[in-house]
């Protein structure tokens, strides 16, 4: 199992919130590698309710460029990073557009809720504001 993360805390996942999960043409959900080139979706972003894009370790930051370029080219449905994300990396993924982070169980052990939390308020505390106060 797995726990999705958003601003105010830990949720379980339900089946229901991972409907039909591949890359098939008409899927309304699918999830991205790393390595995938987010333009191949263009044509049909308005039909995709859910992409999960997955980061394989919490060192490559490929996936936050997808989920930034997906954003950039007006994609408005729910943007999941899963996978090897850790707590410090909360704020970069809401930043660049990601609405919510899925991490297995066993990290979410090793990095409790609180943590996680002590992060949601990222839009108040990244480099560029407080250049600008």
């Amino acid at each position: 199992m797995s726990v999705i993360v958003t601003d105010t805390g830990f949720t379980p996942v339900a089946d229901s919130q991972n409907p039909g999960l591949d890359a098939a043409a008409t899927a309304t959900a699918l999830d991205l590698a790393h390595t995938d080139d987010p333009s191949a979706l263009a044509d049909r972003l308005e039909a995709i309710a859910l992409i999960r894009v997955a980061f394989p370790a919490f060192s490559d930051g490929r996936a936050f460029t997808i989920g930034r370029r997906l954003r950039m080219m007006g994609y408005k449905g729910e943007l999941r990073a899963f996978g090897h994300v850790i707590a410090d990396q909360y704020a970069m993924a809401r930043r660049v557009g990601f609405d919510a982070v899925e991490i297995p169980d066993d990290l979410a052990a090793r990095q409790p809720e609180p943590q996680w939390k002590f992060r949601a308020d990222w839009q108040a505390h990244d480099y560029q504001s407080r250049l600008r106060a």
